[in-house]
């Protein structure tokens, strides 16, 4: 497979985010590898929360969360998707499909022996992560789901993701920070922006981020249709802490969560919030609040 790789100098000087790179190999399914980027702060013994990011954004998204895990006492690891932030970037739109992210982050999990993980996940985090969970009950002791869901293409998806995804194959230059920004809502400063921008040099680095909206299960019998229903058919009976921390001002993802707390059992009992003054990246407009809401979900729900 054929990729692309970020030069290095894209990554300095970004603001709030200092933290040291880790890298690890995936196969690509096509006999190669590609590398992955992940952030990884905190003790190596403490519980594992695990944060993924969704379209288009990167880890970036969460640097403002990291350090209060971190002061917690939690171990935080944080991928970048292939595609995104300061992974490899696959060339051919054809190279992204739903299945190899999966078996991609499913090789972050085999390779960092990652167990007793505390799942956060917004956006696609939660299309991907939500069937890591179901693939590997085990491994996985909370789940905090956040402007996300898991589709199978059974119900239409809604007009504000049909506008999304029609913007996303006809704008002429793809733009992810102003993507980012007009997803908040609050103001982000320019340095901010640029730094959403800072994975993609150029277009030619922005072949998932344009593929990304495409995969997303639409219709009945999109090619991931069948293992998301076998996921949902797992969550349907996932009895472990499950918690919903949607915001207040998301047209995407709005009543996702009343779903989740009806199908998951695990959401039974929960203290479900909803972020206030949080757009569909809520990690940017409000990430302090919502990992404080992480934490005491956390405290309310102890492993063992």
């Amino acid at each position: 497979m054929e990729y692309l790789r970020t030069p290095d100098e894209c990554f300095e000087n970004l603001p709030g985010y200092d933290f040291a790179p880790n890298y690890l190999n995936v196969a690509d399914g096509e006999g190669g590898e590609l590398r992955v980027h992940y952030v990884a702060e905190g003790p190596a013994d403490g519980e594992t929360v695990l944060l993924l990011h969704g379209e288009p954004s990167w880890s970036f998204l969460y640097r403002k969360m990291i350090p209060l895990f971190v002061e917690a006492g939690f171990r935080v690891i944080a991928p970048d998707l292939p595609g995104f932030g300061r992974s490899d970037k696959p060339s051919k739109r054809s190279d992204y499909t739903y299945q190899r992210h999966v078996d991609w982050m499913q090789s972050v999990l085999d390779q960092l022996e990652l167990n007793d993980i505390t799942l956060v996940c917004q956006d696609w985090g939660g299309l991907i992560g939500l069937r890591l969970l179901a693939e590997n009950p085990s491994r996985f002791a909370r789940a905090v789901a956040a402007n996300t869901m898991l589709p199978t293409g059974d119900q239409a998806p809604g007009q504000a993701f049909l506008d999304w995804r029609k913007f996303s194959q006809e704008v002429p230059e793809f733009p992810v920070g102003g993507i980012i920004s007009g997803a908040t809502t609050t103001e982000l400063s320019p340095e901010v922006v640029a730094a959403y921008d800072a994975p993609y040099p150029d277009e030619s680095y922005k072949e998932g981020a344009r593929q990304f909206p495409l995969l997303v299960p639409a219709t009945p019998d999109d090619p991931a249709s069948d293992a998301n229903r076998a996921a949902w058919a797992v969550l349907s009976k996932w009895k472990k802490p499950f918690l919903t921390a949607f915001s207040d001002s998301d047209p995407i993802t709005k009543g996702g969560d009343a779903i989740m707390q009806k199908l998951i059992p695990g959401c039974e009992g929960q203290d479900h919030t909803t972020i206030v003054n949080g757009g569909h990246f809520l990690q940017e407009d409000q990430g302090e609040a919502l990992a404080k809401v992480v934490l005491k979900f956390a405290n309310a729900n102890p492993i063992g």
